[in-house]
């Protein structure tokens, strides 16, 4: 994978439980927490980071639950308050490289409402340049330019269907 790091590439496996708890002892995990949020229009909130887009996500901190963690990226990210946090979509693992050591990391996703007006303002710190509303109808634009996580989240919620569902480049 150190040799690979800017390439996606799949693992098949007839016991991916069982894979992925071997590969966990043997790599750093990272634990995160992220949101799908959709507004009172029925628009889904993405951000674009790393010429990617994404849903907004980030490392719990010491200490949080992993929904208070959801909903403080997701506010943090977006410059938004979330009304309320619902239902668990999923978890996601995807594994990348930082300062040269392979690294896990487990995504909670969380079903999320926001109600107000506020103009987005993505966290550029971050690395985040834009923060969008998305009707459930216009995601192809997202499908074509994202990871292959944030797909898995788009069909368990429901917002894509597999049949929607473009090879991603």
């Amino acid at each position: 994978m150190l040799n690979s790091a800017k390439h996606t590439f799949f693992i098949v496996t007839d016991d991916a439980k069982a894979f992925l708890k071997k590969v966990v002892k043997s790599i750093p995990l990272i634990e995160a927490a992220g949101g799908l949020v959709k507004n009172k229009k029925g628009e889904y909130l993405f951000i674009y980071r790393n010429d990617k887009w994404d849903l907004p996500k980030g490392k719990l901190e010491k200490g949080e639950t992993v929904r208070m963690g959801a909903v403080r990226e997701v506010e943090e990210e977006c410059g938004i308050e979330i009304d309320k946090s619902g239902a668990k979509i999923c978890k996601t693992y995807h594994a990348y490289v930082i300062k040269g050591q392979v690294v896990i990391k487990k995504s909670h996703w969380y079903k999320m409402k926001y109600k107000g007006k506020a103009k987005l303002v993505p966290q550029l710190e971050e690395g985040i340049t834009e923060a969008r509303w998305f009707d459930k109808k216009h995601t192809a634009e997202i499908l074509h330019n994202t990871f292959p996580s944030i797909v898995e989240v788009m069909i368990v919620s429901h917002l894509i269907t597999d049949s929607q569902e473009q090879p991603l480049g």
